[in-house]
């Protein structure tokens, strides 16, 4: 878990256009919910694992994509649920607030990793360990998954080369410190 807080450091800034969702996963049975934020280029903000799905939760997960934050934020995406639109007028009162369900593609497809996993995993057994494992998923696999589509060859092949000199700087440090 160390590696991903490392990998998250070193992340360029995040944008100023937020796509937020959350999605139903099952812990011992239980429903819970993922709340997941990603910007505007596709790249994972945060990952927050809840057991509820109303306005105290929408509170805590944007108060923890806030921390830290030293620009401000001009556009929030988010499905039609009325939870997102009771936190944002607290803790973000001049972004601006997009409700649609078709203009939130970029988190439903950033779920479909975490459901793929989830199923080779046979779910996950405690609240806690579907946070940890998803929080540090997330970061790792961006970093080793670069926008291919946006690049030409040579430029996927140096930006996978960078990624993996970074990953081997900071396991090898973890490592021998």
């Amino acid at each position: 878990m160390h590696f991903a807080g490392r990998i998250r450091r070193r992340r360029p800034c995040p944008g100023d256009k937020w796509h937020l969702d959350e999605v139903f996963i099952r812990i011992q049975g239980e429903l819970g919910y993922l709340w997941r934020a990603v910007d505007q280029n596709c790249v994972v903000l945060d990952i927050l694992v809840q057991s509820r799905r109303d306005g105290t939760a929408a509170k805590r997960f944007f108060k923890r994509l806030l921390k830290g934050l030293s620009y401000t934020l001009r556009v929030v995406v988010t499905d039609k649920l009325k939870s997102y639109e009771v936190a944002r007028r607290e803790l973000m009162p001049d972004a601006e607030h997009r409700e649609s369900r078709y203009l939130n593609n970029r988190t439903e497809n950033s779920h479909r990793p975490t459901r793929r996993r989830e199923r080779h995993m046979q779910r996950f057994k405690s609240m806690r360990q579907a946070q940890r494992f998803r929080s540090a998923h997330a970061f790792i696999s961006g970093h080793f998954r670069p926008r291919r589509h946006l690049m030409t060859a040579g430029r996927y092949r140096a930006v996978r080369a960078k990624a993996f000199k970074i990953w081997t700087h900071e396991t090898c440090a973890q490592s021998t410190g």
